[in-house]
């Protein structure tokens, strides 16, 4: 018997689920953007989100060899403009699955914009990119519940699409 795990394309699935939601929840409370938000260096919900998507696009962007997008150009005039650029990065993340020859375990070293130089395998850098953007969400639900917008879905990996 093998120990149970998941796959990289479950979290990615979940991620994207997840993202799905709070694009329709920020169609539907769009003034939810500018709440103030105390996490990271953002000072509004909607420069959290642009943090997530960030670091999703540039990480994606890391992996596949592309030039990094400056965090200061990633645009945040719309929860669907950063949701579209969260998608491109899902996409790469995908092309990168599916690729043979990827090598999962190649160390990278890559400076950050918070911690500097670090190393970390590919591997270690996808999973955290996808489990970063899920911790933030978390956050958010925090954020926007305390402004009396309460997400309408169930947050939980257990209550997800994935695995049912």
């Amino acid at each position: 018997m093998t120990a149970p795990a998941l796959s990289a394309a479950e979290i990615i699935d979940w991620n994207e689920e997840t993202s799905k939601h709070w694009q329709k929840l920020f169609q539907v409370y769009p003034e939810a953007l500018d709440y103030d938000c105390d996490v990271y260096q953002a000072r509004t919900v909607r420069g959290l989100l642009r943090h997530i998507v960030a670091v999703e696009l540039r990480y994606s962007e890391r992996l596949s060899g592309n030039p990094l997008t400056p965090y200061e150009q990633v645009p945040d005039a719309s929860a669907d403009l950063l949701f579209g650029l969260h998608r491109q990065a899902i996409e790469r993340y995908r092309k990168l699955l599916a690729d043979p020859s990827m090598n999962w375990e190649e160390k990278l070293e890559f400076t950050t914009l918070s911690a500097g130089t670090q190393s970390a395998t590919r591997k270690k850098i996808l999973f955290h990119a996808l489990l970063h953007g899920i911790r933030h969400y978390a956050q958010l639900a925090t954020l926007v519940r305390k402004q009396g917008v309460k997400p309408d879905w169930p947050m939980d990996f257990l209550f997800s699409g994935e695995l049912k």
